[in-house]
């Protein structure tokens, strides 16, 4: 399939077949990454967090000597995965001279900031983003086309497009599969890999290390149970022979205990509920503190309670909105001037927030993990960050948020460490066995002809591309908003319909709503159809600069509360 469109390209564009490829090598690129890891080392305050960090980074070259095939990475937050990962898969592809690197990131809003670290490091040319949230403006013509097939040494995509490409039936999305061969694929956060499609995803995964020379590392703080292994008397098909990088239990357990850098309080008693005037009254006694809860109502509701200047952050804020308010909370941080925000746990993986204070809505254990990331982790404080977890006066969704809450409800009472190491595979174990299902699609059996017609050797490709959706589009609808540039954007829009340049700037600026909320939006005359199946926020004045996308919290879909 690649093979055709790059035929018809050198025949029918020669100017764009040209300008592909020429990206440094891989033992180029290390060289690189090793000179920018000598300065950086030499510029680094010489505190005890940055000598675990190059502890870490040393024990991943080490290991990428070792033979292909899947390894994880378990490293606290804080602990300096992006780039130890990183330091792993090139000194790993150049040893088994594998052609690229794949970073697979679970959130856009991650994207940028890890793809700038690998800029930095090896190069601003060498790393192509491959995302919805990209700037046309920051793509060359070259990574644009290297985006198509992925041929480049370093890729950084998200989840939604690497899982789904491997299940899809579109050529477009079909042409990068063949250079996934000869590849390290790092799943950066790999326990927020969605639950409903845990069992293909695996399935998948083995089948390219076992046949395609492949290697993956799973890296996180908070390590899922992908092994396999025999629960309640059922075989759960994982992963075979996992390798942690940072050596035997007994060493992970002694490395999270040496970047410890705050005490995780859960409430006395397991089941009272806080109100959020209790919760705003403590936040207030703060000069400098994050409080993380479980969905956008919530945090609207807690946030109009707190004084004015605090920040809110969730995910009816467009992407550009939420960056600028991301960068000027972490410039308040590094000045020492007070901030208090309020958030959705979409600041939980990959923002990186150092305050001295945090509180968390109780949740997931690997979601009260992640918050306690954004607790002193630079560690720079005279003593430990304070992690408050609290039972806030609205349950956490129906779904899996709530059986992430209950689960670790139930693993937690009479623990003397709810948050030691070992606590997390005993949580996973429990909550993928609480899920109604690893397949909720039934994607393994319809790529299985032994489940359907043997004669006809049916596998049923297309089917299982439709269904194998990790966001349901269907229940969803996206809205572009009139912030900042967003105004002119949505105005040339409508004036010169959709050219592919603005609506990848567009993308910058998008808003998701669940489909009864975009009725009443457009009952409202809230939403505009801009272009035919094109819709925009008629005026600014549904838009608020503090909280983003005005919309009614009313739902009758739990599902709308999940970030």
């Amino acid at each position: 399939m690649d093979a055709d469109f790059l035929d018809t390209e050198r025949y029918m564009e020669l100017d764009k077949a040209l300008i592909r490829g020429g990206y440094c090598s891989i033992t180029e690129l290390l060289e690189r990454f090793n000179l920018f890891i000598k300065q950086l080392d030499e510029k680094s305050e010489d505190t005890k967090v940055n000598e675990i960090r190059r502890e870490i980074r040393a024990k991943c070259i080490q290991m990428a000597k070792e033979k292909q095939g899947i390894f994880s990475l378990s490293v606290p937050t804080g602990g300096g995965k992006t780039l130890s990962s990183l330091a792993f898969a090139l000194e790993h592809a150049k040893t088994h001279q594998l052609k690229r690197i794949i970073y697979v990131i679970p959130y856009t809003s991650i994207i940028e900031q890890n793809a700038d670290v690998f800029r930095s490091a090896i190069g601003e040319d060498q790393v192509v983003e491959h995302h919805s949230s990209i700037d046309e403006d920051d793509a060359t013509p070259k990574s644009r086309l290297a985006a198509e097939n992925w041929d480049a040494p370093v890729i950084v995509t998200t989840s939604v497009q690497f899982f789904e490409s491997l299940f899809a039936a579109k050529s477009s999305r079909c042409r990068k599969l063949h250079n996934i061969v000869d590849s390290v694929v790092i799943l950066d956060e790999a326990q927020l890999v969605p639950v409903e499609f845990v069992a293909p995803i695996l399935e998948t995964m083995q089948l390219l290390v076992d046949h395609y020379h492949v290697s993956f590392v799973i890296s996180t703080a908070t390590q899922p149970a992908f092994k396999e292994r025999i629960v309640d008397g059922h075989l759960f098909k994982g992963l075979k022979h996992i390798k942690e990088i940072m050596g035997g239990s007994e060493e992970v357990k002694l490395l999270y205990q040496s970047l410890i850098r705050n005490h995780v309080q859960f409430p006395d008693d397991i089941n009272a509920v806080s109100s959020w005037e209790e919760i705003s009254e403590e936040l207030k006694s703060y000069d400098q503190v994050l409080c993380i809860v479980s969905d956008r109502k919530s945090c609207r509701e807690l946030h109009n309670m707190m004084p004015k200047g605090t920040y809110h952050l969730s995910a009816l804020m467009c992407g550009q909105h939420r960056s600028k308010i991301i960068k000027e909370i972490k410039k308040k941080l590094k000045d020492s001037e007070s901030v208090r925000v309020v958030s959705t746990q979409l600041v939980e993986a990959g923002v990186d927030f150092d305050f001295p204070v945090v509180y968390r809505a109780f949740a997931g254990l690997d979601s009260i993990a992640q918050a306690a990331g954004r607790c002193n982790r630079e560690g720079k404080l005279s003593r430990r960050g304070k992690v408050v977890v609290f039972n806030p006066p609205r349950k956490p969704p129906e779904g899996l948020l709530r059986k992430a809450a209950d689960t670790t409800r139930s693993i937690v009472l009479d623990v003397e460490d709810p948050m030691a190491y070992s606590m997390f595979e005993k949580y996973f174990v429990e909550l993928y066995w609480k899920a109604n299902s690893l397949d909720k699609e039934g994607i393994t059996d319809l790529l299985n002809p032994y489940h359907n017609e043997l004669k006809e050797c049916s596998i049923y490709f297309r089917t299982a591309a439709q269904k194998f959706r990790i966001i349901d589009d269907s229940t969803q609808k996206t809205i572009f908003v009139r912030y900042g540039e967003g105004e002119n954007l949505i105005n040339l829009l409508r004036a010169k319909g959709p050219d592919r340049w603005l609506m990848r700037k567009l993308q910058r600026y998008t808003v998701n709503v669940y489909t009864n909320q975009f009725k009443e939006l457009r009952l409202r005359g809230a939403v505009e159809e801009v272009y035919p199946q094109i819709f925009a926020l008629s005026s600014n004045l549904y838009y608020s600069e503090d909280t983003g996308l005005l919309v009614d919290e009313t739902s009758y879909d739990p599902e709308y509360f999940i970030v």
